[in-house]
């Protein structure tokens, strides 16, 4: 990805225990002199090196030496309860869900808010989560021509993947639903309300079908 940064993929599919794999393996290069900063992506993990490395092949070698040696962790991460508005004026893609996935929108929505989720990655925007464990018949492929100006706060739904929009903007996900939540705030102690490793629960506060 550079002279001084390394992209570490799993080759395996899109599961926990990969992403569990991926935390072990940040854990052992932050214990690293040489390594200056680590950003996990989803299944993936950009390792950024203080200086250029003399030799790639060492770098690669050591890379999945530590991968062999990487074990499943458990992120210690806090639980969250997010409170959703399912439906109405927000959930501008509800629609588009239910003709895919042949579910009523009532099945939906109840199939949504009874998922457990994990927090893989934090990316994209500031603050925004790409969750783990949205009920594999919901998964539904992101829009060819995205929305132009979703709120911020939307959930949505992107492929195989949950989560909430931080920024009003556009967007590609699926919105079925609207959190009256902050995901991000740059003036708060801890500016980001997820981090990798937190767990996720969507309460339907109201649903509107």
């Amino acid at each position: 990805m550079g002279s001084r940064a390394w992209l570490a993929e799993t080759t395996g599919a899109f599961d926990l225990p990969a992403q569990r794999r991926i935390w072990s393996l940040a854990r052992a290069l932050a214990q690293c002199d040489d390594v200056e900063s680590l950003i996990p992506g989803v299944t993936n993990l950009l390792v950024l090196f203080r200086a250029t490395p003399p030799d790639a092949g060492v770098v690669e070698y050591r890379l999945h030496q530590l991968w062999q040696q990487a074990q499943a962790v458990e992120a210690n991460g806090k639980l969250i309860h997010i409170p959703v508005c399912y439906g109405g004026e927000h959930a501008s893609d509800l629609d588009a869900v239910c003709r895919h996935t042949g579910f009523s929108a009532q099945e939906v929505v109840r199939r949504h808010y009874q998922g457990h989720y994990t927090v893989f990655a934090i990316g994209s925007a500031p603050g925004f989560g790409y969750l783990h464990g949205l009920d594999p018949l919901l998964a539904t492929p992101r829009k060819k021509v995205p929305s132009l100006n979703m709120p911020k706060g939307t959930v949505t739904i992107g492929g195989p993947q949950a989560g909430v929009s931080v920024l009003t903007g556009p967007n590609g996900w699926n919105a079925i639903g609207y959190a009256d939540i902050a995901v991000f705030d740059p003036w708060a102690e801890s500016p980001a309300l997820m981090a990798p490793g937190d767990t996720v629960r969507f309460l339907p506060e109201r649903i509107e079908l």
